[in-house]
């Protein structure tokens, strides 16, 4: 029977998204406007990849996805305050985002501030809180907070946003460059969200290093097929057509040519899935993300 990914994917996001309700939704009648604004982006939908991803890849080791539910949806939530920020005028001054207008437009750039602020920092409360409380080992969890910490400061994440400013504008801009900067900034949470499940579900070392493969090269095809799209249009990119040109980004299309950046996206699809062989049928779900994200620029 052909595996179902769209129902793989509209499942698992909809597990997300109950549990993201139930830890963001304020129980009082009357919420703040931080809270609204929170509420606002996180709840916005979007395609959840990397709390799905972290599901996808506990089951892939034989693990319990629901230990890993609130790690997961901790992401989802250090993912959306990235975006608040990176929509900011100070930043790349977007209008819309996930489809509707950004935070900043509806609440005010300062609250727009705080609820990202106020999503990365109690992403670490969730993490630390209702891990405990789903059985995931106190070092485990230790372990995980430094891995996603890693990701998303000055190591990961903001690094590679910090490079991707730098390179704005500029002419000489190589594919090492790129890659680079595209490995930390969208790679890095990717990565430790398909390392972070695994770890949970008990993998063993070479499973973490071969899905740390798997990981890499999504990573960097998603990032690839999203600049892709931002040229072409098309696909669910969730914000509006042709920033990357209107800013001076430095993208894999613009500095290797649309064609040779599809190619790669696609010899990149192609090395995730190999990578997989010996995980046999529980690491299906992890194969066919890999070729739905990879189908994008189809």
């Amino acid at each position: 029977m052909k595996f179902d990914i769209e129902n793989y994917l509209s499942t698992k996001k909809l597990l997300v998204e109950q549990k993201l309700q139930s830890l963001l939704i304020p129980g009082e009648d009357s919420p703040t406007k931080l809270e609204e604004s929170i509420c606002y982006s996180v709840l916005a939908g979007g395609k959840r990849l990397r709390p799905i991803l972290m599901l996808a890849s506990t089951e892939a080791v034989g693990g319990d996805i629901c230990k890993a539910l609130p790690v997961a949806c901790a992401l989802e939530m250090i993912h959306t305050y990235s975006l608040i920020h990176d929509d900011l005028p100070s930043m790349d001054d977007d209008d819309l985002r996930r489809g509707v207008p950004t935070n900043h437009t509806v609440y005010g750039e300062a609250t727009a501030i705080l609820a990202g602020d106020s999503l990365l920092t109690d992403a670490f409360y969730v993490i630390a809180n209702e891990g405990n409380s789903c059985g995931i080992p106190p070092g485990l969890i230790t372990e995980i907070i430094s891995d996603i910490s890693a990701a998303s400061g000055s190591r990961g994440m903001i690094k590679g946003q910090a490079i991707d400013l730098e390179l704005q504008g500029k002419n000489k801009v190589t594919i090492d460059q790129v890659e680079a900067m595209h490995s930390l900034k969208t790679g890095a949470l990717i990565e430790t969200a398909v390392l972070s499940g695994a770890k949970i579900g008990g993998a063993n070392r070479g499973q973490l290093s071969k899905l740390q493969t798997y990981a890499n090269a999504v990573g960097l095809a998603f990032q690839i097929i999203d600049d892709v799209l931002d040229i072409e249009g098309g696909g669910e990119i969730g914000k509006s057509p042709g920033a990357d040109a209107r800013n001076g980004k430095s993208t894999y299309p613009e500095v290797a040519g649309l064609e040779q950046a599809k190619l790669k996206a696609a010899e990149l699809t192609e090395q995730a899935v190999n990578v997989l062989q010996d995980f046999g049928d529980n690491a299906l779900p992890l194969k066919e993300i890999a070729l739905y994200l990879g189908a994008r620029n189809h």
